[in-house]
């Protein structure tokens, strides 16, 4: 299917901008890095989170707890896909008790995604605090769900969709809102 890019509203120095806010927000809230780990939700979170550690370890000059997390099995809306979607490799290496932790994704849109992370997250442990980071929060919540740091508000239709490009992923550092009704199909 090709679709029409509506327009570029983060671009590499925008997220670049927001991975140093939102890892000194971390840092502030949480008062360093001790008990600090941070979990990525695949695919884009864990690219994400990849860069905030990035970042907190330059600011603190340690090494903090790093995961990646696949909510695959944890979706409520597996069953209605035509296609099963693959499940992926969840690494956890340290133990999630008396952790901080923050998950991150790319975009925060209804929520249910991070209701699936919460899920999947509770089978691994009871961490101390569970905080979320997002990239984007577009709005339209169906569930009470609330990010702790954002990069960037961005009010979309719910029509609209958020596409987050990553250098390491996509070979660019991008996010685009995307208009459905100027897709074609190819």
């Amino acid at each position: 299917m090709e679709f029409k890019l509506t327009s570029v509203v983060f671009d590499a120095k925008d997220i670049s901008r927001a991975i140093t806010r939102i890892s000194h927000e971390i840092l502030e809230r949480n008062k360093g890095a001790n008990n600090l780990a941070l979990i990525g939700i695949r695919t884009r979170g864990v690219t994400l989170a990849q860069r905030i550690r990035v970042k907190i370890n330059e600011v603190e000059n340690t090494e903090i707890d790093f995961g990646i997390l696949d909510i695959t099995l944890y979706r409520d809306d597996i069953a209605s896909g035509k296609h099963p979607p693959p499940v992926e490799k969840t690494s956890i290496p340290f133990p999630l008790e008396g952790k901080q932790v923050v998950l991150v994704d790319d975009v925060l849109f209804t929520g249910r995604t991070i209701r699936a992370a919460i899920d999947a997250l509770i089978d691994f442990g009871r961490p101390s605090t569970v905080q979320l980071g997002v990239l984007i929060d577009r709005g339209h919540r169906e569930l009470p769900i609330r990010p702790d740091y954002v990069g960037k508000n961005i009010p979309t239709s719910k029509n609209n969709r958020v596409r987050v490009r990553m250098s390491e992923d996509d070979g660019i550092d991008e996010v685009h809102i995307i208009d459905p009704s100027t897709e074609k199909d190819s």
